[in-house]
């Protein structure tokens, strides 16, 4: 190698040398791009990075894909041809009667007080019977059968003796023997009473003397036969439950009613009863017992309604249709589809004019069919989007703002 070509070899060495020297060192010799520029003096036409405009940014357009630009916190504007396209409707918050409607299902009862039971209090053998099929009317005193028993005749017999005894020695000038006299007849005649024998019966036992074989047992009530166990001839034994009448003029309707609408149900109230078979007619009755007790698995109470039948439209055991409405007077109230349930929070729209919405947190009391009682958020006057479940389906930027008003300012409860 020359000379020459070895002294231009070792200055392009040094020249490598110094570049890379000179990247390595800048960071350290030059000061940050920021603290120049602080430096330097504003120049006209000249804007600077890190110091902020002075002048008000200019908002961006609107987007083409959305009809929704917040431009207050909790406030939304929609185009006003937009909330007529999709059908939005204002109606102002007023105060208005309330009624609370409660439809139920009840089933027909016998009204349990007007309900006797037929037995015999000695043993005996049915000799005829005049009553001898179920669903027949009875009258309060009418036979029912006839009844042989060894006791009857006994004491029969033993009246007749009783009753002799008194005339002959009711007059004795011992009074020990003629109360003793009087005594053994009135036992002898309350046994019978005690057996339901009545005393026209025993009239009869006195006018002619003789000892009736058996002795009719009468119904207690006037209704109708709805159980029948007696049969001709047949032994029965004292306690045995040979009918069972009722009297069916008035009936009960035992409805279930769940826990949270007990509170407007009170005694004495009106209700409308109808029949599936027949909705066209309308009985009236009212509510005559709440009964104590909640079943565990329904959540619900009996109540019992009680009502006239005497045309007998009503059969036990039937199912009823119940209606029972409630006046609750003049309250502040908005309709329910206006009322837009999100988690825990309920919130309606105000309509604020030239299509501006905003959201506000609201408190409802009772709920009657399409009206919910507003108790708080809500001025009478106010006027609020009432189709707002329509509007969030349609506009799903709205939902957002919903959803995330929680965190905005002014969304907290008004007084």
């Amino acid at each position: 190698m020359t000379r020459r070509s070895l002294i231009g070899s070792g200055v392009l060495l040094v020249l490598v040398i110094a570049g890379l020297a000179w990247l390595w060192w800048r960071p350290v010799l030059l000061p940050p791009a920021d603290s120049r520029q602080d430096a330097m003096p504003d120049m006209p036409g000249m804007v600077s990075q890190s110091r902020p405009r002075t002048e008000e940014p200019r908002p961006n357009p609107r987007p083409e894909s959305s009809a929704l630009t917040p431009e207050l916190p909790g406030i939304v504007t929609i185009p006003v041809d937009r909330l007529q396209m999709i059908g939005v409707k204002y109606q102002p918050v007023a105060r208005r009667p309330l009624e609370k409607l409660i439809r139920t299902v009840g089933r027909v009862a016998v009204d349990e007080r007007k309900l006797a039971r037929v037995t015999i209090k000695f043993h005996g053998w049915i000799e005829e019977l005049f009553v001898s099929a179920l669903g027949d009317h009875v009258k309060r005193g009418q036979q029912l059968f006839t009844i042989y028993s060894p006791d009857l005749v006994a004491s029969q017999e033993e009246y007749l003796l009783a009753l002799q005894g008194q005339k002959q020695l009711g007059a004795s000038e011992f009074p020990e023997v003629a109360r003793g006299s009087r005594d053994l007849l009135e036992a002898t005649k309350r046994r019978f009473q005690l057996w339901d024998i009545t005393e026209d019966h025993l009239r009869e036992l006195e006018h002619t003397g003789k000892v009736m074989k058996a002795l009719p047992i009468h119904s207690p009530i006037t209704g109708t036969v709805i159980r029948k166990e007696a049969l001709a001839g047949a032994h029965v034994d004292p306690g045995e439950e040979l009918y069972t009448i009722a009297d069916l003029s008035r009936l009960w309707v035992l409805a279930d009613i769940y826990e949270y609408e007990l509170s407007f149900v009170k005694i004495g109230q009106q209700a409308a009863v109808t029949l599936s078979y027949d909705p066209g007619t309308v009985l009236t009755g009212h509510v005559g017992f709440i009964y104590p007790t909640l079943d565990p698995k329904t959540r619900t109470a009996k109540v019992r309604f009680e009502l006239d039948n005497r045309d007998e439209k009503l059969k036990p055991d039937m199912y009823a249709n119940v209606e029972l409405r409630v006046e609750l007077g003049i309250r502040l109230a908005i309709p329910q589809e206006a009322i837009i349930e999100s988690g825990e929070k309920q919130v309606v729209f105000l309509h604020l004019g030239e299509g501006r919405l905003e959201p506000r947190l609201i408190k409802t009391g009772v709920k009657t069919g399409e009206w919910s009682e507003v108790l708080d958020g809500l001025k009478e006057g106010e006027h609020i989007v009432t189709s707002a479940n329509f509007l969030i389906d349609s506009e799903s930027r709205l939902k957002s703002v919903v959803e995330g008003m929680g965190g905005m300012p002014g969304m907290k409860m008004k007084d």
